[in-house]
């Protein structure tokens, strides 16, 4: 058996996360607009989903049929090959994608992803900066809807972009 331990007081590296209720904001979303609700989430009125408190993103902007994620790369972000982890480009694309599609739904309306297409092309690091996910609705049907996202650093090179169906759910 192998056993695998962590010594943080040689790594000098330590991280500690805090997050809200995680039903609080599904169950504010309820009574509200997707746009609303997406409102009060960047008023700060809604606490954010913890995964966005965990990898240190905050929905940024957001109006009808757009939304911008903004993440600044950190260490902890980073894979084996000493670079942010491509799964941080997924969330951040998917995220924009996906609510900017919220952002078009009425009271009671959800939605969930189908799929996400990524294509990574551009390398991030700590180095980058702030990096900034927008999302926007090409479509949007009764029952599906296609955003596309592209992420871009402060300077606006473009590191990926991704296009994301989405399942719409009628109560």
């Amino acid at each position: 058996m192998t056993e695998t331990t962590c010594d943080t007081r040689r790594a000098g590296r330590t991280r500690t996360i805090e997050w809200a209720d995680p039903l609080e904001p599904a169950n504010a979303a309820r009574n509200r607009s997707g746009l609303d609700f997406l409102k009060a989430m960047v008023d700060g009125e809604v606490a954010p989903p913890p995964v966005m408190t965990t990898i240190g993103a905050r929905l940024e902007a957001v109006s009808e049929g757009t939304a911008v994620f903004t993440m600044t790369p950190a260490e902890f972000h980073y894979n084996p090959i000493g670079s942010v982890h491509g799964g941080m480009y997924c969330t951040l694309l998917d995220s924009a994608a996906a609510c900017a599609v919220h952002s078009m739904l009425p009271a009671g309306v959800a939605y969930t992803s189908l799929d996400l297409s990524v294509r990574f092309i551009g390398a991030i690091s700590v180095d980058t900066g702030p990096v900034r996910a927008t999302g926007t609705v090409k479509h949007l049907g009764r029952r599906t809807a296609l955003a596309e996202a592209v992420l871009t650093s402060g300077t606006g090179k473009l590191l990926a972009t991704a296009t994301s169906n989405c399942l719409i759910i009628h109560p």
